[in-house]
């Protein structure tokens, strides 16, 4: 019992007498009472003040500390409110807090009560002292409600940091984490557990921290929930402190030595070097004082210790185990651990400070000619060239192809490039187009060329166009007059020159569009692959943060260059089409069209050569039967004879005989002009047939087979191919497709895709850096200096000097006095 209380009244001093193994680090120490208590002090003191200064500048310094680790329910707040010999309802604290609290306990001799005060919020300074115990629960919550509802998080790794000063503490600094949850309490988000126990992991994961890891005696060790998730953090238990908690019971199960002993060795579960702390702690949660409830501590400390040597038939071995057992021994070597690595990271945290301190002032000095800077025009002008100048290098960049930064946060699908662009579908189209990687994140380069080939894929599903046989006559009968004997192939051309010009053009402008937004998405891209490259590097960027009206001008500008490029490559693209589909374009009278026509069918050589004569002209589908059912949609055309009207004494079976030079033509074509068999003659893709009802010829031609689709839909009737022959309207139908495409061909293969590199990419390259500058640095420098007129930006570099000077001077302090700590080494 005495053992047990004299740690209670003086815990300056690192224990003389405990046994500590070789995994713990334990040493045999030989206290010297009149320099060990006041140099510990002064090292735990410089360390302490290290440490406010990096949670509230946000500092990564690897100060030695210790991470409590454990569930909700395996006696975690129970053993920090004994570290701290008070109580001040932790229980209730762990129970709602979302936040890790760094406890820095201080022993201080002439604190007979506990004194207790919080680090402000982003700052080094603590506040006032909390008189009342319950106070501090109260705290510790509203906080944790105010960060958390201010973030909109469940959990913050974001510390709150209480300084406790009192005569009956140790000098020890713990991170109490929040405990490990299977399910998120009633109110809260389901992800809570796992954000938890990521949170841990990370405080947890940095090799300078001591993971305190909790577990309740009731628990196997088979059987534990988190051992897994310790050994995922440190595998080998280097820097693990392994404490089992509420031994007591567990205690009754034991009646034999061997037990006993095998149970505080945990072998096979631990490994041989490994010893786990065995505590246990008063159950009483009533109203007591701080004096008996330091005493119970003891009392069960010395119970535990009672029923293992008396109880237990042998006793345990307590050469082996006896520095295990016991809420004293744990605070012992946990006060003693943890100054040792105090003392062996003081040279490495002196030369750190030393180098953050320089850093610091460097910083310090770069921020004054920043803030010198915002009044020179000259300073400001060579910035902003520079900043432009470096984002022009990365669009290039883009633009010949590059995959940072990462394209599956940047860059875009095809989808998404149509509705963020507000384009949408393509016009005239209705089926879906999706080209080649359309579901892939593409920008830049890569994206452009996406977009040309779903250009292309839009530009061949696009047939051509029914036309009715009103305008096929309206074109036809105009150019028979005009002789030549081509009233056909122009008709067929002039078709399809104006289906080119009124269903090509859209899509021609669409493409243009859609291009111009992937270029103009380059700009973001541009900017983030500058922070970026520059963080790699080490290299600082031209600082033009806070210059709003700049940025604001440059994006401006950027984009005014993307659609003045779009622009003109809609108008290149028109006078492209316009030259494809002029009259004079030879286009539509070269032989050599996209496909061919079946052996079956003559050449349009051969269709060239037709008569220009109105008895030729026939547009109705051919048949006397299904003429009848054509008057319905055909008005203008007059009904043509049965064979019982024919002339008499005008035999049609002579007539086959007759050459094309006997035939009579009549000179002036009419609408009205009779169609019987004393003039039914006409020529259809080169062949003279017979035209009245009395004698037709069946054939199958290749047209009807190669077009049938877009044939059947132009002829009138029932689209009966086979049974019928094809007539003039067909024809001209099937040439204006095939003029169509060859036209559609030319466009898209010899003058779309060159136009587009050369008038989007190549200005990218070689004028978008001179655009950019005439628009914002051709400027005299009162204009120039209008971009630069921003006060916020101007306040945010002050605050930004304050917090440097602050944050250097505590620094410095730091420093000083680890050069104090480390002389009295």
């Amino acid at each position: 019992m005495a053992t047990t209380n004299s740690f209670l009244n003086t815990p300056t001093k690192t224990p003389t007498s405990t046994s500590i193994s070789k995994k713990h680090h334990h040493k045999q120490h030989a206290a010297d009472p009149s320099r060990s208590g006041s140099e510990f002090k002064d090292r735990f003191e410089a360390y302490n003040r290290l440490q406010a200064a990096a949670v509230a500048f946000g500092e990564k310094l690897p100060i030695p500390e210790i991470v409590a680790i454990g569930g909700q329910s395996d006696g975690k707040s129970s053993l920090l409110e004994a570290l701290l010999g008070f109580r001040f309802n932790v229980r209730e604290v762990e129970m709602g807090t979302r936040r890790p609290l760094i406890l820095q306990m201080v022993h201080d001799q002439s604190a007979l009560e506990p004194r207790c005060r919080f680090q402000e919020e982003d700052s080094e300074e603590y506040g006032s002292p909390v008189v009342l115990a319950s106070t501090i629960a109260d705290t510790i919550k509203s906080r944790t409600e105010s960060l958390l509802k201010r973030t909109r998080a469940a959990v913050s790794s974001k510390p709150i940091v209480m300084r406790a000063e009192y005569a009956h503490c140790p000098n020890l600094t713990i991170i109490d984490t929040p405990g490990f949850v299977l399910k998120a309490k009633k109110g809260e988000p389901e992800r809570t557990p796992d954000e938890i126990l990521s949170m841990v992991k990370s405080l947890a994961s940095p090799p300078h921290r001591i993971i305190l890891f909790l577990q309740q005696s009731s628990v196997e060790w088979c059987s534990s929930l988190w051992l897994d998730t310790i050994r995922e953090i440190d595998p080998s238990f280097r820097r693990t402190v392994i404490v089992v908690s509420k031994f007591d019971n567990r205690l009754k199960e034991f009646t034999e030595r061997w037990e006993v002993d095998r149970y505080l060795s945990a072998s096979g579960y631990l490994g041989e070097n490994t010893r786990p702390f065995f505590v246990a702690l008063p159950k009483d949660r009533g109203t007591i004082s701080n004096d008996e409830f330091r005493r119970q501590i003891s009392q069960v400390d010395a119970e535990m210790l009672h029923y293992l040597r008396d109880s237990v038939k042998g006793g345990f071995d307590e050469e082996k185990y006896r520095s295990y057992v016991g809420f004293g021994c744990l605070r012992d070597f946990l006060e003693a651990e943890l100054q040792r690595r105090y003392k062996e990271a003081a040279p490495a945290t002196l030369a750190l400070l030393e180098q953050r301190c320089g850093e610091v002032t460097a910083d310090l000095a770069k921020m004054e000619c920043k803030i010198n800077a915002t009044s020179d025009v000259a300073h400001l002008r060579k910035s902003a060239m520079l900043h432009a100048a470096t984002l022009c290098n990365h669009v290039e960049a883009l633009i010949d192809g590059a995959a940072d930064p990462a394209p599956e946060q940047w860059g875009k699908t095809t989808e998404e490039e149509r509705l963020e662009s507000g384009i949408g579908s393509w016009p005239s189209v209705t089926g879906e187009i999706k080209p080649p990687n359309a579901t892939l994140r593409l920008y830049g380069g890569a994206a452009f060329e996406r977009v040309m080939h779903e250009f292309r894929c839009v530009t061949y599903s696009i047939k051509c166009p029914p036309v009715s046989r009103e305008k096929v006559a309206n074109i036809l009968l105009a150019h028979t007059g005009r002789g030549g004997g081509r009233g056909i192939t122009e008709a067929a051309a002039e078709i399809a020159r104006a289906a080119a010009r009124s269903w090509l053009a859209p899509l021609l402008d669409t493409a243009c569009d859609r291009l111009a937004f992937v270029l103009g998405n380059l700009f973001d891209i541009s900017i983030e692959k500058n922070h970026g490259n520059d963080s790699n590097n080490g290299h600082r960027p031209v600082d033009m943060e806070g210059y709003i009206g700049f940025h604001a001008a440059l994006r401006q500008s950027y984009n005014h260059f993307m659609k003045d490029l779009s622009k003109e490559c809609k108008q290149l693209l028109r006078h492209h089409l316009d030259s494809v589909t002029s009259p004079y374009s030879h286009v539509c009278y070269e032989n050599n069209f996209i496909g061919s026509f079946s052996s079956g069918t003559n050449s349009m050589c051969q269709l060239n050569q037709a008569t220009a004569s109105p008895l030729c002209l026939e547009l109705s589908d051919g048949g006397a039967a299904l003429r009848k059912e054509a008057m319905k949609d055909q008005e203008n055309i007059p009904p043509e004879k049965s064979a019982q009207e024919t002339t008499p004494g005008k035999v049609t079976e002579s007539r086959d005989a007759l050459r094309e030079c006997q035939m009579t033509v009549p000179e002036t074509p009419s609408p009205d002009q009779p169609s019987d068999g004393n003039y039914g003659i006409k020529r259809e893709l080169g062949n003279c047939v017979e035209v009245g009802a009395r004698k037709r010829q069946p054939r199958i031609t290749g047209n009807a087979r190669n077009h049938g689709q877009n044939g059947e839909s132009l002829l009138f009737g029932n689209g009966d191919n086979i049974s019928r022959p094809v007539s003039t309207y067909a024809e001209i139908c099937s040439s204006a497709a095939q003029h169509f495409a060859r036209i559609r061909e030319i466009l898209v293969e010899r003058s779309v895709a060159s136009t587009l590199n050369s008038g989007f990419l190549t200005p990218c390259r070689e004028r978008l850096f001179v655009a950019l500058g005439l628009n914002l640095f051709a400027v005299n420098d009162e204009k120039f200096m209008d971009m630069f007129v921003a006060p916020g930006a101007i306040d945010s570099l002050e605050n930004e000097r304050q917090s440097l000077q602050k944050r250097q001077k505590i620094l410095h302090s730091c420093l000083n006095e680890f050069k104090s700590v480390a002389r009295a080494l």
